[in-house]
């Protein structure tokens, strides 16, 4: 545990002065600040935010962890060489670069909503919500990125990976949603509809935030099911779900990371 927090300190101080992460800060606080002072309704502004958490969020972390790993090839190398475990340097560069981006995220979503507390303080539960999933996102996403990099020795494939699953995830899931609707329509279909909504972590995140926010026009077929049967209560269930999805992306790429032979 020692080496981690050596490793996740030396990411954090050298992840802090890159500009890539003050450019997704500086954008994010931006956005959010432009929504929430000239949005004339809060509960738009946070289902906005919610948008670009579900859609930008994740394929930032997949893109730069992906990326970040590839780069970092040749340092992870010299630190194998020396009396570390590869546990402690797969889980130091994943927490530091986790907890840099979710830095990153805290600062350009929550200062602005700081900035306009006093007016918003019936959406602190809401926006508080907001910021956990994408926390979430970003480990979820993460962890997955490094499994890539770790999985690909081509740097083309391995970032190829990572689009195509955060495409399949963000973009395509509606669409398979729709089909399986459409195909079972004459059956019951409710249960097999909540196999898919544990499938896809995505959808789930944006179930929790609806949940909160309680806007039933844009639940979908997924998130009208959900509430349904589980009701407020599945906002804990939902939590449960995204830790083993953060969980087995880590332990997977942990113990691809341990055996390969670099």
């Amino acid at each position: 545990m020692e080496h981690v927090g050596r490793i996740l300190k030396y990411e954090l101080h050298n992840l802090v002065r890159s500009k890539w992460l003050i450019g997704i800060a500086a954008v994010l606080f931006i956005v959010t600040e432009a929504l929430f002072r000239f949005g004339s309704d809060p509960a738009r502004a946070v289902a906005s935010l919610m948008n670009i958490v579900l859609i930008v969020i994740p394929l930032v972390s997949v893109v730069i962890g992906t990326v970040s790993f590839y780069n970092a090839r040749e340092f992870n190398e010299l630190l194998m060489a020396q009396p570390v475990s590869r546990t402690s340097i797969f889980l130091g560069k994943l927490a530091g670069f986790s907890a840099a981006l979710c830095g990153a995220y805290l600062v350009g979503v929550g200062v602005p909503f700081l900035f306009h507390a006093a007016g918003l303080r019936e959406y602190v539960g809401k926006v508080g919500t907001l910021l956990m999933v994408g926390c979430a996102f970003i480990v979820i996403f993460s962890a997955a990125a490094f499994y890539v990099a770790t999985r690909f020795e081509d740097r083309i494939r391995g970032l190829g990976a990572a689009l195509t699953m955060w495409f399949l995830l963000s973009v395509v899931w509606d669409g398979v949603i729709l089909l399986y609707v459409h195909m079972f329509r004459d059956y019951p279909y409710e249960t097999g509809l909540l196999a898919l909504v544990f499938i896809n972590p995505i959808d789930l995140g944006r179930i929790v935030v609806l949940l909160q926010l309680d806007i039933s026009a844009l639940m979908g077929y997924t998130g009208a099911v959900f509430r349904n049967v589980f009701g407020a209560g599945g906002i804990l269930l939902a939590a449960g779900a995204m830790l083993v999805y953060a969980a087995v992306p880590v332990v997977a790429g942990l113990r691809l990371f341990r055996s390969r032979d670099f």
